[in-house]
């Protein structure tokens, strides 16, 4: 047990370097001070969130308008207190989750070529009925917010030590074979755009990439009516392909990293599949570190 506190403590100082140098330009620089300043005066800095990298991405998703993002990180705070954010991953139980991925099959797997990590949805393969009989929609946007805290906290950090280079961005792969309109009923639809507001509006500048693979007609019918509602920042990262998407994938992603089920050799067996196992860099991080919060 000393050996892993002992890999957490190295995790903390490689990481406290890797964040030091990755602001280089004196322009944003600037900018955060001057943005972190303002937010100071206001009592709008919670020691946990004085973070410059996080500042940065508030700036980067308003162009540098300090005004427009101070409302956008005031408008994050008072989400956060409101829902509970800040000890969602230690509060909230998603004892259901086994049986929500038998339904709804996702999860993080592994890295890309650049140490970023890989995010599955199987968004074809969901059952919405049965999906619907084991959690509820609030309980599983709960779930969706718990998992991206735990990668802000472990696995972009994890991903930085092991990569030697400032993680904070991950690839989302989402699989829609099968997908058409009659999966997509109203909730499911607000569900969705409730999903991307949170991502957009609470956690910018985190989606590196995505790639939307086995687009047929239904998807892409859907994908016309959706995209509007979607910010234009985010949808120039979403490449749409069809079912020739191996090679794309295999490009950014090397095959002992990618399931076999999108082209790759790795199969998690001992895990109980790739989508369930958590597959990545963080996993020890994360294991110590939710120990030391019981």
């Amino acid at each position: 047990m000393s050996g892993g506190e002992g890999s957490l403590l190295d995790h903390g100082n490689c990481e406290d370097q890797l964040h030091s140098t990755m602001i280089r330009s004196q322009n944003d620089m600037e900018f955060v001070n001057d943005f972190r300043q303002i937010l100071i005066l206001e009592n709008l800095l919670p020691p946990m969130h004085d973070d410059n990298l996080k500042l940065l991405r508030f700036l980067k998703a308003r162009k540098s308008d300090i005004e427009k993002a101070k409302l956008m990180w005031t408008n994050m705070l008072q989400w956060r207190r409101d829902f509970g954010t800040d000890s969602i991953i230690k509060d909230f139980n998603f004892h259901e989750r086994d049986e929500v991925l038998q339904n709804y099959p996702q999860g993080y797997h592994g890295t890309d070529r650049e140490g970023r990590p890989v995010y599955i949805e199987r968004l074809g393969l969901m059952n919405v009925d049965k999906l619907l009989e084991v959690t509820t929609l609030d309980r599983y946007v709960k779930y969706h917010v718990q998992e991206f805290e735990k990668s802000i906290a472990f696995r972009f950090p994890a991903c930085s030590v092991a990569a030697k280079r400032h993680i904070d961005r991950g690839v989302t792969i989402l699989d829609v074979e099968g997908v058409s309109s009659r999966n997509f009923t109203k909730p499911v639809r607000e569900v969705i755009l409730q999903l991307q507001k949170i991502d957009n509006d609470y956690y910018p500048e985190t989606l590196g990439e995505m790639f939307v693979i086995n687009a047929g007609p239904g998807f892409r019918l859907l994908w016309h009516i959706l995209k509007p509602f979607l910010d234009p920042e985010t949808t120039s990262k979403i490449h749409v392909l069809g079912n020739n998407y191996q090679g794309k994938l295999l490009e950014i992603i090397d095959e002992c990293e990618l399931p076999d089920f999108l082209g790759g050799r790795c199969t998690c067996e001992n895990d109980g599949g790739c989508l369930r196992s958590d597959k990545g860099p963080w996993r020890t991080l994360k294991e110590i570190s939710m120990v030391n919060m019981d």
